[in-house]
């Protein structure tokens, strides 16, 4: 798991950053992640998860937004820095992903099981 580890902290370092709009929740979803970045994640309980899934929102979603943001999944840190996963808002860095950077988090997620969260 060590190699994952580090897998996911270099594809994370290559994903831009940038400001979202305050309290807005506008790509926050149900989405699938890798059993490596979820065990990053605070577990819930079946209940919270069903509530989520019920209102299509993500588990780790509070009334002030992302309270995983630090850290939220390959795919939540997509949103907005490539041009297949846009920012509804318009929001986005100075410069997009690097195309190739782009295709390793895709290869990432494709190479091992998700798990919904």
């Amino acid at each position: 798991m060590s190699c994952n580890r580090e897998t996911v902290r270099t594809l994370r370092q290559q994903i831009p950053t940038f400001e979202c709009v305050p309290g807005c929740h506008d790509c926050c979803g149900p989405v699938t992640t890798s059993p490596e970045e979820m065990s990053r994640l605070p577990r819930k309980t079946r209940a919270e998860q069903d509530a989520a899934l019920e209102e299509l929102n993500c588990v780790h979603l509070g009334p002030n937004g992302c309270t995983v943001y630090e850290e939220r999944p390959l795919i939540c840190r997509l949103f907005g820095t490539t041009k297949t996963l846009p920012c509804p808002n318009g929001r986005g860095p100075v410069e997009l992903i690097h195309p190739r950077a782009e295709a390793q988090v895709f290869e990432y997620m494709a190479a091992n099981r998700q798990v919904l969260v």
